[in-house]
């Protein structure tokens, strides 16, 4: 049995809950105590087959507060809280930071990578180039893992497996709610996932991202603020157009989770990492599009991306 140190939380982020629930499993009353509704919502209504891991456990918890790590703990059958998080540097094997404030992952993350235990960051890793060219080589050797889940939503699964029954593709457009920095990255590797050519450049209109391919293709990304939950996708394509509502989280984290405990567990990158590494390119190269008014050419992160 791996053990895991878990690490969270952030403002409005229920990961730390959602991960260690699908991993451990977890306790009805405690859960429902902890006041995750959506969270609890969704895993209650799951098969037993479907909570719990074998071969991993989440051991440890460190949030930055004892109390909620104790809420945490009790809610999803973690057996030890620490009060520095790196006390968990010599006790397990693995580490999630299930935090999505990226402005932190390089400063949480640094001390377990260079203690050669394996890591799964919550998304967005990281908005910083400097930053991505130290974490890069951790990520090329399958140590560091970090991707939205959204990679391998379920709903995208007819898609993914045959995409040639669209044709060629015309458009792709697209909707999420809230901002970029920490949204836009769930449909990036949503679409990312199914298209295998790369983008050639991003820029940035009236609150949308506009992506265009060598072939032709054009992809829009809107970023609609604070709406009700969206995660939208349509695909037009010579043969057939689609409409896409991304809602099942449960499949999503866990398959993404059981990807982690792969690696963990005999280190097979279930996943290929140049493309977690271009992901994260795309996702600056937007936010410079808005900040420069201007369109990014993803060609300008060659360097990164050789």
């Amino acid at each position: 049995m791996k053990k895991i140190g878990i690490l969270g939380v952030s403002e409005g982020n229920g990961h730390p809950y959602s991960f260690s629930a699908i991993i451990n499993g977890y306790d009805d009353e405690n859960f429902k105590k902890a006041k995750w509704d959506v969270i609890y919502n969704y895993i209650r209504k799951r098969d037993i087959s479907e909570i719990g891991f074998a071969n991993t456990k989440v051991t440890h918890v460190w949030t930055q507060s004892i109390e909620i790590s104790e809420i945490l703990a009790k809610a999803c059958k973690i057996e030890n809280i620490v009060e520095s998080y790196q006390d968990m540097i010599c006790e397990v094997d693995a580490i999630i930071i299930a935090r999505d404030d990226y402005e932190n992952h390089y400063e949480m993350a640094k001390p377990f990578l260079e203690a050669g235990l394996k890591v799964f960051v919550d998304k967005p890793l990281t908005l910083d180039i400097q930053e991505l060219l130290w974490f890069k080589p951790y990520i090329e050797k399958g140590q560091l893992m970090s991707m939205s889940g959204m990679r391998y939503a379920i709903e995208l699964d007819g898609v993914r497996a045959d995409l040639d029954q669209y044709g060629q593709l015309k458009f792709i457009q697209s909707n999420v709610i809230n901002g970029w920095e920490k949204y836009g990255i769930h449909l990036l590797d949503a679409i990312l996932g199914i298209v295998k050519e790369r983008p050639m450049s991003i820029e940035y209109v009236s609150g949308s991202y506009m992506i265009n391919f060598e072939s032709g293709l054009v992809w829009t990304i809107n970023v609609l603020g604070d709406v009700t939950k969206t995660f939208n996708i349509n695909i037009w394509g010579e043969k057939q157009r689609e409409t896409f509502e991304i809602n099942d989280n449960f499949s999503m984290f866990r398959r993404t989770l059981w990807r982690f405990e792969q690696l963990v567990l005999n280190g097979r990158m279930m996943y290929d990492a140049k493309d977690s590494i271009f992901t994260l390119c795309l996702l600056i190269a937007g936010r410079t599009s808005k900040k420069e008014q201007r369109k990014v050419f993803l060609n300008e992160f060659s360097d990164i991306l050789k």
